[in-house]
């Protein structure tokens, strides 16, 4: 199929780590929704690109405690896929953060949206696992808050902002 369908403009790679490329393709989507809120809030592109980095952490942490391989999310099905997510005014999980952050009511948001979000109902999914394998996702966690309406786009931040200092 690699062969069939590439070209000179497309380009096909292939994976084996089915666990890596399927939860790379779905939590981007929330990191997404966070990467909207960063610009919402207008915090500029060095936010957005510490946003970024550590979403790729919390995605691969999530990946390695699921049985996929945290090296998948380097490439295109994780690193390219949450960059153009993140970036892309195209984005529907980016917009929904957009909005957030902008200070619209998600039901507004998503009712006036012809296509679906995936990363909303992701966002709980994806809490619950982290749960239930002890992994530590705090973006992810503050965007199932505010999803939920347990926090406003600036306390969000600002909770991420004032977690214990630590190593990378």
């Amino acid at each position: 199929i690699q062969a069939e369908l590439s070209t000179n403009r497309f380009r096909i790679y292939t994976n084996s780590d089915i666990v890596g490329v399927e939860l790379g393709g779905a939590v981007k989507n929330i990191i997404g929704i966070a990467a909207g809120v960063c610009a919402g809030l207008e915090l500029g592109h060095n936010p957005l690109a510490a946003l970024v980095t550590r979403g790729l952490a919390e995605m691969s942490r999530l990946c390695v405690a699921l049985g996929g391989q945290g090296e998948t999310l380097s490439g295109l099905a994780g690193m390219g896929d949450l960059l153009l997510t993140c970036t892309s005014g195209l984005s529907r999980n980016r917009t929904v953060g957009f909005e957030l952050g902008r200070g619209r009511a998600l039901e507004e948001i998503l009712s006036s949206m012809r296509m679906i979000a995936e990363g909303v109902p992701t966002t709980h999914v994806a809490l619950s696992l982290a749960e239930r394998h002890g992994v530590e996702m705090p973006i992810t966690s503050q965007m199932g808050r505010l999803l939920r309406g347990e926090t406003t786009p600036s306390d969000a931040i600002e909770e991420l902002m004032s977690r214990p200092l630590k190593a990378e």
